[in-house]
C-alpha cells in the first residue's frame, strides 16, 4: 500500500508514520473490487470497500485455535516484532469472545526482513508448538514484543514449562525453516505482502483495521455459511466448500512504469540537497530514502548504472526520509550530510548501504575515515547536529508528496514506487527524455526544462475522482468527531475544531507542535485544537506520559505538560514524569496519586478506541472540521483545509497566514 498525504495510516510511515504497515519497498496498489450494493460491506458507513473475490487459503499443518466446526475461519499471516500486529492480536482475542465457536483462528507466519528478531520469534512459537503450546508462545511473544531476543525467548520457553532441549532441536530444525518460506511464498502469492494480513473464510482483510471492519466481514461470511448448513454442508465442511472455487492467487498488479505515470508530484529540488548530474539535466529524479531500509540498498546498482548510462541526461537528487522503525538510519542520514559539507556525500553514500547493519556511532567515524575526510570536523558536525533541520526538511516534504515509504522516487515529478528493475526506470527515462528534446526544439531554455516538464506532466496526469490535477487523491468522507472530554484550546465557539489523536513518544507527533503552535498565532478565535491520546504498542512509555498529561489536566495545567513532554520524548520515564510535574508548578503528592491509581486508564483506552474506529491507526492523525488529515504536515496543508472551513463557516475571514 502506497501512503498518502490523506490515507497514510501505516505508514506511517510512515508514517507514520509510518512502521508496521509503511511498507520499505515495492508498494501494492491493487484496488478493491466494490461489494454489491447490498452487502453489509457496502452499506457500513465510513467502511473500506473489501474485494468480495473468495481466495483458496490452504490451513493443513498450520496452528488453529477454536471450534473445529466453526462457520468462519480466520487466516492470518503475522509478524512477531510489527507492532500493528499486536494491535490486530488484540482485536483477534475480541472477536473470539464475541464469535465464540462460530471462529476460529489459523496462524500463519510472514516475519518481515526489517525485523531481525521476527524470524527467531516464529520459530520459537512453532517449536513450542511441538509440545502443545503454540498459543502460549504466541500470546507471550506479543505480550513481550520488545523482548523477542534470544536469551528471553529461552526464558519464556521455561516459563510455558517447555522441555527446553527439545525446544531449542526444534527450533533449529530446517523443518521449521521451511515451513516460514511456504507460507511467506503463499502470503505472497495471495497478495498479502504486509502484516498484519488476514483472510475471513477467504475473503482478504489487510491490517490492523477498527474491529467493526472485522465484524462486518464476519457477519457477511457467517449469513452465507448459514446458508449452506441449512442447504445440508456439513458444519465442519463450510470453509472447504466456501474455499473450494476460490482464487489461488492474486489478481496481477498494475505495470510499475503505468503506476508511475499514473500519479505526479509537484516535487522541490533544493540547491543544497545532494545531487548527481548536470542541473541542466532532460530528467529530474528526486529521490526520497532511508540508510537502514534493506529496500533502499538494493537499489543502488540501479541507480549507478542511470548515472553510467545516462551521464548527460539524468540528475539525481538525494532526500532523507529515515523511517520511525529504523533506529539507526537518522544518524546514518546525518553523517551522509557531514560528509557532503566535505564534498564526498556519494563515497559516504555507498559506505554506509554496504554496511547497513554496522550503523553505529563508531562506525560512522570508521566510515569518515576510510573516505579521506577531516574526521574531526565530521564528529564536530554530528555532535552539533547542526543538519538535523535539513533532514526534518526533506521528511516533512516527502510526507507531503506521499514518500511515506522507501524508497520513492519522482522523475520528473511522475511517482515512481520501489527497488524496481533498471528496465523499468529506463522506460519512463526514455520517455521523459523524449518529451524533453520536443521543448528544447521549440526554444525552451535548458534551466528552464525541469519547470516545464513537471507542469507538462501535472497537467496530463489521469484524473484521480474528486482529486486535484496534481494528482492529490480524493478525501476520505467527513467524520463525526466528537471532542467529549478531551483538553482543549481555544475559543470555545471557534468555527474550526481539530481534534489531534496523538502519542507523546512519536517523533512524528512531536515534528508537528510546531505547526499547531502556528495555526494558534494565525487563526486566533477562529479555531480550536482538542488532543485525543494514541499511544501505540511499539512505545513502552507513551501510556504513561498519556495518563500523566491527563493527571496534569486535572490541575488546570494539560498544555504545560503537554509541551513539556513533547521537548523531552527521550526521558518520559516515571521519575521524570514526576519531575516535569514539579516543574510546572502542580500539587506533587496529587500527581503521584493520580498516576498510582490508574484513574485515566479508561480515558486512553476510550480515545484509542474511537482514534480506531475512525480509522486513525497511525500518529499523529487529524481531524479538520472532521475531515481527515494525517502525519506531520506543513503548515500549508492545514492552512487549506482551515481556509475551505472557514469559508464555508460563511463570512469568517481566513487568517493571513504569509
Amino acid at each position: 500500500m502506497k501512503p498518502n498525504v490523506i490515507v497514510a495510516l501505516i505508514v506511517g510511515l510512515v508514517l507514520g508514520f509510518f512502521g508496521g504497515r509503511v511498507v520499505s519497498g515495492p508498494s501494492s496498489k491493487t484496488e478493491a473490487a466494490k461489494p454489491a450494493a447490498n452487502s453489509p460491506s457496502a452499506q457500513a458507513p465510513g467502511r473500506r470497500p473489501v474485494d468480495p473475490t473468495v481466495f483458496k487459503v490452504n490451513i493443513d499443518g498450520a496452528p488453529v485455535k477454536g471450534n473445529p466446526d466453526a462457520l468462519i475461519t480466520l487466516v492470518e499471516f503475522s509478524d512477531y516484532e510489527c507492532p500493528f500486529c499486536s494491535r490486530a492480536h488484540a482485536t483477534v482475542e475480541k472477536l473470539r469472545e464475541q464469535y465464540g465457536d462460530k471462529l476460529r483462528v489459523v496462524m500463519k507466519q510472514n516475519p518481515l526482513s526489517f525485523h531481525p528478531h521476527a524470524k527467531p520469534a516464529a520459530l520459537a512459537a512453532l517449536a513450542a508448538g511441538e509440545q502443545g503450546k503454540y498459543w502460549e508462545m504466541h500470546d507471550k511473544l506479543f505480550a513481550n514484543q520488545k523482548k523477542l531476543d534470544e536469551a528471553s525467548l529461552e526464558g519464556y520457553a521455561k516459563d510455558l514449562g517447555l522441555d527446553v532441549a527439545k525446544w531449542k532441536a526444534d527450533m533449529a530444525s530446517p523443518k521449521f525453516q521451511d515451513t516460514i518460506q511456504k507460507e511467506q511464498s503463499q502470503a505472497s502469492t495471495l497478495g498479502a505482502s504486509g502484516t498484519p494480513a488476514f483472510f475471513i473464510n477467504g475473503r482478504f482483510l489487510s491490517g490492523a483495521q477498527p474491529i467493526d471492519n472485522f465484524k462486518a466481514l464476519i457477519d457477511e461470511e457467517l449469513a452465507k455459511a448459514e446458508s449452506l448448513v441449512k442447504g445440508g454442508v456439513p458444519a465442519s465442511q463450510v470453509y472447504a466448500k466456501t474455499i473450494e472455487k476460490g482464487a489461488e492467487k492474486a489478481a496481477p498488479k498494475q505495470n510499475p512504469v503505468q503506476q508511475a505515470a499514473a500519479a505526479v508530484r509537484k516535487v522541490d529540488v533544493p540547491s543544497d540537497s545532494p545531487a548527481f548530474g548536470p542541473a541542466t539535466a532532460k530528467v529530474t529524479i528526486v529521490e526520497f530514502s532511508d540508510f537502514e531500509c534493506p529496500f533502499c540498498s538494493r537499489v543502488v546498482p540501479t541507480l549507478t548504472q542511470i548515472k553510467k548510462d545516462y551521464a548527460k541526461d539524468v540528475r539525481v537528487i538525494f532526500r532523507n526520509q529515515p523511517l520511525p522503525f529504523h533506529a539507526n538510519a537518522k544518524p546514518a542520514a546525518e553523517a551522509a550530510m557531514a560528509a557532503h559539507e566535505q564534498g564526498k556525500f556519494w563515497e559516504m553514500h555507498d559506505k554506509l548501504f554496504t554496511n547497513q547493519k554496522a550503523l553505529d556511532r563508531a562506525s560512522l567515524e570508521k566510515y569518515a575515515q576510510e573516505i579521506g575526510l577531516n574526521v574531526g570536523k565530521f564528529k564536530a558536525a554530528l555532535d552539533s547536529g547542526k543538519f538535523k533541520a535539513k533532514i526534518e526538511a526533506d521528511m516533512a516534504a516527502g510526507s507531503a508528496v506521499g514518500a511515506n515509504g522507501t524508497p520513492t522516487f519522482f522523475i520528473n515529478g511522475r511517482e515512481f514506487v520501489g527497488a524496481q528493475p533498471f528496465d523499468s526506470f529506463k522506460k519512463v527515462i526514455d520517455e521523459e527524455i523524449a518529451k524533453a528534446d520536443k521543448l528544447l526544439a521549440a526554444g525552451t531554455k535548458p534551466e528552464e526544462l525541469f519547470g516545464k516538464i513537471l507542469a507538462q506532466n501535472i497537467a496530463a496526469a489521469p484524473a484521480a475522482p474528486a482529486g486535484g490535477a496534481d494528482g492529490a487523491p480524493a478525501e476520505p468522507p467527513v467524520q463525526k468527531v466528537e471532542v467529549g472530554n478531551a483538553p482543549v484550546k481555544g475559543a470555545k465557539n471557534a468555527p474550526v475544531t481539530i481534534v489531534a489523536f496523538s502519542d507523546f513518544e512519536c517523533p512524528f507527533c512531536s515534528r508537528v507542535v510546531p505547526t499547531l503552535k502556528q495555526l494558534e498565532d494565525q487563526y486566533q478565535g477562529k479555531i480550536k485544537v482538542a488532543f485525543k491520546n494514541q499511544p501505540l504498542p511499539m512505545h513502552a512509555n507513551a501510556k504513561p506520559a498519556a495518563a500523566a498529561a491527563l493527571a496534569a489536566h486535572e490541575q488546570g495545567k494539560f498544555w504545560e505538560m503537554h509541551d513539556k513532554l513533547f521537548a523531552n520524548q527521550r526521558a518520559l520515564d516515571r521519575a521524570s514524569l514526576e519531575k516535569y510535574a514539579q516543574e510546572i508548578g502542580l500539587n506533587v503528592g496529587k500527581f503521584k496519586a493520580d498516576l498510582d491509581s490508574g484513574k485515566f486508564s479508561a480515558q486512553i483506552e476510550a480515545d484509542s478506541a474511537e482514534g480506531s474506529r475512525l480509522g486513525a491507526n497511525g500518529t499523529p492523525t487529524f481531524f479538520i472540521n472532521g475531515r481527515t488529515l494525517v502525519g506531520a504536515l506543513p503548515f500549508e496543508a492545514f492552512k487549506k483545509v482551515i481556509d475551505e472551513e472557514l469559508k464555508k463557516a460563511g463570512g469568517a475571514v481566513a487568517a493571513d497566514a504569509k
